[in-house]
């Protein structure tokens, strides 16, 4: 374990000598001052992992003692420990962003676990990710090297996409390399998959199909116009589902996922044939027969492949029969 540094300041330092002694048990180096004054001077003088702080100590409070160490020290964690529950007192704390809040008497276990917390975090959050990984890792290459459905499929890269996010916070790569090794060859697997069945998909009314980029309007959005409120449907251009779960928890601040689900790209994938059939409800060759007016299909003129979502969109609410009021905007 790597040898930190915790400097505590408690005018009753002396009390506490048994909680410092266990620390110190621990594998910790611990200085102990006795005023909020020599806490600045050490923090001046030497470097620290992690300040304890007591909150109501003579002459500067814990508070105005956390004020100046953050002046000093903006990235260096700070606990703050009092005897008082008094609310002002937390959220004054909190709002200088203490590292964790601790509530006297304390408990040598509590302690320990705030010190970890802070400290150990990384560390033994890369442990536990890489044993689940591991324990996961068999049963992810058993389920795409079975013969799975779409939706199978669907799940077994959600889980993939999970554990590249989760791996991607650790300190031990060589698990990363695993994890891209196994992605690949899901990959191959799903490419070979689609092979397999996508003329089924496209050509039997009675396959088992998944929902794909010319149903989406129609199964997905269109239904919840019937709720009769304002509807904006935002679709990102070429936003894959690792990007969305790094968005994600960014627009939970102002909003609430209630459903997450997925649906297939129509080859090719491009944004001139996958965009332009979710906005029209059609097929490419669909498209090209129903709407000639508005379909392009000519390599030379790779800016205006998509400038006719809004007609698009109009035509397939037209063939919906859905009369509303709709306006389109592009943002690039």
């Amino acid at each position: 374990m790597q040898n930190y540094s915790i400097l505590w300041a408690d005018d009753e330092i002396d009390l506490l000598k048994p909680h410092i002694l266990f620390l110190k048990g621990k594998g910790y180096d611990v200085t102990p001052v006795n005023s909020g004054a020599d806490a600045l001077d050490k923090v001046d003088q030497e470097k620290y992992d992690v300040v304890f702080l007591d909150e109501n100590m003579p002459g500067m409070t814990g508070l105005e003692t956390l004020s100046q160490i953050k002046q000093m020290r903006p990235n260096l964690p700070v606990v703050m420990i009092t005897k008082s529950e008094e609310e002002h007192i937390m959220e004054g704390a909190i709002g200088q962003k203490i590292a964790d809040y601790l509530i006297k008497p304390l408990n040598p276990n509590q302690i320990l676990l705030s010190v970890k917390k802070i400290l150990d975090n990384k560390r033994l959050v890369t442990e536990a990710t890489n044993l689940g990984y591991q324990q996961e890792f068999r049963n992810l290459s058993m389920q795409y090297n079975d013969r799975m459905d779409f939706n199978e499929w669907a799940e077994v890269y959600k889980k993939l996409i999970f554990w590249e996010l989760e791996l991607d916070g650790s300190q031990d790569k060589s698990m990363s390399e695993i994890l891209n090794m196994q992605k690949s060859e899901a990959n191959a697997n799903f490419c070979k998959y689609v092979m397999n069945n996508y003329e089924d998909w496209l050509n039997e009314p009675k396959a088992d199909k998944p929902l794909m980029s010319n149903q989406l309007m129609r199964k997905k959005v269109f239904p919840l116009l019937e709720q009769d409120s304002p509807l904006f449907f935002v679709l990102v251009d070429n936003l894959r589902y690792d990007q969305w779960k790094v968005i994600e928890p960014i627009l939970t601040d102002y909003f609430t996922v209630e459903e997450e689900s997925s649906y297939y790209s129509i080859l090719p994938t491009t944004t001139a044939f996958a965009r332009n059939s979710i906005f029209s409800g059609l097929m490419p060759s669909e498209m090209e027969k129903q709407l000639p007016d508005l379909w392009v299909n000519d390599d030379n003129e790779e800016e205006g492949l998509n400038n006719h979502e809004n007609d698009f969109l109009k035509k397939q609410l037209e063939k919906s029969r859905l009369t509303i009021k709709s306006s389109y905007h592009k943002i690039l």
